[in-house]
């Protein structure tokens, strides 16, 4: 009954306060990929990617309802950074649904008016920066001046009333709605005394220096989600959560759990339950549940070597163990969006073979896909016809002669093409199929098969199927260790024929370490190049974003694929990316365009769906 109450009694008291409207509130998840798309259509950076604000806890003046109810102290706080747009995960400050959706467009295009902002005069404050953007917004896009004014008659009264305040705060807070109903018409703010509570943060402005620090991260710490080497896929979130973060130092214990009571006393109560003794390298499940209530993570640098924290797989194995090198190596560019320029021979690829790959044929498995295929990719083949109106063939072409009669008749002169040829026309065209071979393809995605499996099986059955037409195709995968260990894995070749040496070849492929992207785009142009077909294709295969140890990771791995994929373009090959990851619409756009990729959902599917792609881009 109690808790029957109290819930009542909040649900009671928080629409009273009228701070939110859960009913009304639209998600970040729901309108992510329409604000990115449209921040980027006004002129917005297409490198950052749209991400989840942080909800900070601010010391605003508030009604006497909302602090009753214990609301309206937290608010999530739109800003930007180099390299993420970050929104509010959810909004549900307006009564009607079609406003907290507006507000998410009018952030998105704020953000794009913001970065074309020239620099302002010195001295300039936050207060007077978000005026002349929103100034920007209004006079570059006209189209947005409704949606603005709409937000603005709703949300100007919703903030607390400035007849409610001390005589300073009122100045302030008529300032601030004078600022937003007319932009650039207010100077600065007034003075408020010391000890003054903050103004309440402004929804319709983008986070000033005043709300604090981005989030912390850090971009030479490897990504989880391509660290995991073994086990069944973990549970897909739904929803991610953004925090803030501040670095600590790691407390120092000296008198451990065991200085606190006797260890028999540990026995005396252990020896007679069932209790689960997890290890230190089990996951915990309940971690996220935990990290989601906090609100702010402190992150701390452990550089003590622990023996169950040494990951041995990561390490190069010994000469004689590793793969055979294929020459000295191939220096290659890089491109720093840093610096905005092209960093010559900053890579080294170096070609590798597998060293035990024995011939084998192909798996039981996989007979009956490839047979279907093999009847489906025959249909392409191009086949003998005749060839009418040629200068010389084997028989002679009777409408051709015809017309040749009727025009001597005429007096006109006769067409001396009057013979059939029979010909087999080939398509000349080329592909090379470049398979991530990184870390994260140990990973599970059922409960028996990995992606390097899925990778495998995809490789053999686009193997058979293209045997079916005849056209000319290269396998290669790649993995990388830093900037001067690209390993790129030459599987088979154009001029080598797809049989049991190179299913031997498929079938020793394993996981290697991380993903490097752009080197190795930039070796598969050059031996398109080198094939001298009038059409290429590069097809791609991955699991998740470029990144590598060093500063190849976020942005500057994004940043360089791009560039090596506009190289591909300009060399007139023609990229196309499968991915399994279920976040690469989020960032595969910006790198292939609307239509040079597609996302797998399940990756079992891949095997038989990459032939497919295959014939539909060579149609």
């Amino acid at each position: 009954m109690e808790e029957t109450v109290g819930k009542i009694w909040h649900r009671l008291i928080t629409r009273a306060a009228g701070v939110s409207y859960p009913a009304a509130a639209v998600r970040l998840k729901e309108v992510e990929r329409t604000a990115g798309v449209f921040f980027r259509a006004l002129g917005g950076d297409p490198g950052l990617r749209v991400a989840a604000a942080t909800v900070d806890p601010h010391a605003t003046r508030r009604g006497l309802i909302a602090r009753i109810a214990g609301i309206g102290d937290r608010a999530a706080h739109a800003r930007m950074d180099d390299v993420t747009l970050r929104l509010p995960p959810e909004i549900d400050a307006f009564p009607e649904r079609t406003l907290n959706h507006d507000l998410y467009l009018w952030l998105a295009a704020l953000a794009a008016a913001q970065q074309q902002l020239l620099p302002g005069p010195d001295g300039e404050t936050d207060f007077q920066r978000h005026q002349r953007a929103v100034l920007a917004a209004l006079d570059t896009w006209p189209g947005v001046i409704s949606r603005y004014r709409r937000l603005v008659e709703a949300y100007a009264p919703r903030r607390l009333k400035a007849t409610r305040m001390p005589p300073a705060e009122r100045a302030r807070e008529e300032a601030i709605v004078a600022a937003l109903r007319e932009p650039g018409s207010v100077v600065a703010l007034p003075e408020v005394p010391a000890g003054t509570p903050p103004a309440a943060p402004v929804l319709l402005w983008l986070a000033g220096s005043e709300i604090g620090p981005a989030p912390f991260t850090r971009a030479s710490d490897p990504d989880p989600e391509n660290t995991t080497t073994g086990g069944p896929p973990p549970a897909e979130e739904t929803e991610r959560h953004a925090h803030r973060a501040e670095r600590v130092d790691l407390p120092q214990e000296k008198n451990g759990l065991m200085m606190v009571f006797r260890a028999e006393s540990l026995l005396a109560v252990t020896e007679f339950l069932k209790v689960n003794r997890p290890t230190d390298d089990e996951p915990d499940p309940n971690a996220a549940d935990a990290a989601r209530d906090l609100d702010q993570l402190a992150l701390a640098e452990d550089s003590d070597r622990v023996a169950s924290k040494v990951r041995f797989d990561l390490d190069l194995p010994s000469a004689a163990e590793d793969d055979v090198v294929l020459g000295d190596g191939i220096p290659l560019p890089e491109w720093d969006y840093r610096k905005q320029r092209l960093l010559e021979d900053h890579v080294r690829l170096t070609e590798m073979a597998a060293r035990h790959a024995p011939p084998c044929p192909l798996p039981q498995p996989l007979k009956r896909t490839a047979r279907r295929l093999h009847q489906q990719f025959a249909a392409l083949q191009p086949g003998r016809r005749w060839l009418k109106a040629q200068p010389d063939g084997t028989e002679l072409d009777v409408d051709a002669a015809v017309r040749a009669q009727t025009d001597r008749s005429c007096g006109r002169h006769p067409s001396e093409q009057l013979y059939l040829s029979l010909q087999k026309r080939e398509r000349d065209l080329s592909c090379l199929v470049l398979a991530d071979l990184s870390l994260s393809t140990d990973t599970w995605v059922s409960s028996d098969a990995r992606v390097i499996d899925v990778i495998r099986d995809a490789l053999l059955l686009f193997g058979e199927a293209l045997g079916a037409t005849g056209d000319a195709f290269a396998l290669a995968g790649f993995s990388s260790v830093k900037r001067s260990k690209v390993r790129f894995h030459r599987l088979k070749d154009f001029n080598e024929r797809f049989d049991d040496r190179i299913r031997g070849r498929i079938m020793a492929i394993k996981p290697g370490y991380y993903t490097r992207l752009g080197a190795a785009i930039r070796r598969c142009t050059q031996l398109l190049e080198k094939h001298g077909a009038s059409r290429r294709i590069l097809l791609i295969l991955s699991d998740g974003k470029p990144n590598d140890l060093d500063l190849y990771d976020g942005r500057y791995g994004i940043e360089d694929t791009r560039v090596a994929i506009m190289e591909a373009r300009r060399a007139g090959l023609t990229p196309f990316c499968v991915t399994i990851d279920r976040e690469g619409a989020g960032y595969l756009p910006h790198l292939f365009g609307p239509a040079g990729f597609a996302v797998i959902r399940k990756p079992e599917e891949l095997p038989a769906r990459l032939p497919l792609f295959y014939a539909q881009l060579t149609r």
